[in-house]
C-alpha cells in the first residue's frame, strides 16, 4: 500500500471513548456522535477515529477506541454533553495512507497498511495511537473514503 510519511500537527478532539469490539463501538459511537454535534451545533474540523490496541494483542471486548471530531483549541464541551470527553491526538510524524472502504470492511485497509508499515527499512510504527479521518459521509455515499495515519519513528541504523 502507498504512503507518505508527514509531520503532524497537535489536534484536540471531543467525542466518545469506547471499548468493545471495533466493528460495534465504532459504528455506535459515530452514531452518538452525529447526534451530539448535529445536538449542540458543534463545528467539527474533522471526524475521526482513534485506537489505541492492537487487536492483534488485545481481545475484542477490551479495545480501546475513541470516536471524535477535531475542534478548535479553545472549545469548552457545552453543558448537557454527559460522556463527551476532551483530549488529544499527539503531533509527530505518521505514515498517510488513504482507502475506499466498502461494505463496512475497514479492517482490510488497516491491515494492508500495517503489513506495508512492517516492511519499511526507514521507519517503525511508533507506540502511540492511530486514527482514521474520514473524508466523507459514508453514509450516504455507500462507501467511507479514510486517510489513515500510524505514527512512525526512524528506526535505529
Amino acid at each position: 500500500m502507498d504512503y507518505s510519511i508527514k509531520q503532524q500537527p497537535k489536534r484536540k478532539i471531543a467525542g466518545f471513548h469506547l471499548v468493545g469490539p471495533w466493528e460495534q463501538t465504532v459504528k455506535q459511537g459515530v452514531e452518538q456522535l452525529a447526534m451530539w454535534v448535529d445536538g449542540n451545533k458543534i463545528e467539527p474540523l474533522e471526524w475521526v477515529a482513534v485506537y489505541y490496541d492492537n487487536p492483534d494483542e488485545v481481545p475484542a471486548e477490551k479495545l480501546r477506541c475513541d470516536t471524535a471530531v477535531t475542534v478548535p483549541e479553545d472549545f469548552q464541551i457545552p453543558a448537557n454533553s454527559e460522556g463527551v470527553i476532551l483530549t488529544e491526538i499527539a503531533a509527530g510524524d505518521y505514515a498517510v495512507a488513504v482507502a475506499r472502504v466498502e461494505n463496512h470492511d475497514f479492517g482490510t485497509p488497516w491491515y494492508s497498511f500495517f503489513n506495508s508499515l512492517l516492511e519499511d527499512n526507514r521507519y517503525g510504527i511508533a507506540p502511540k495511537p492511530c486514527f482514521e479521518r474520514y473524508l466523507n459521509d459514508g453514509n450516504i455515499d455507500g462507501y467511507w473514503d479514510i486517510e489513515m495515519y500510524v505514527a512512525v519513528q526512524n528506526k535505529a541504523v
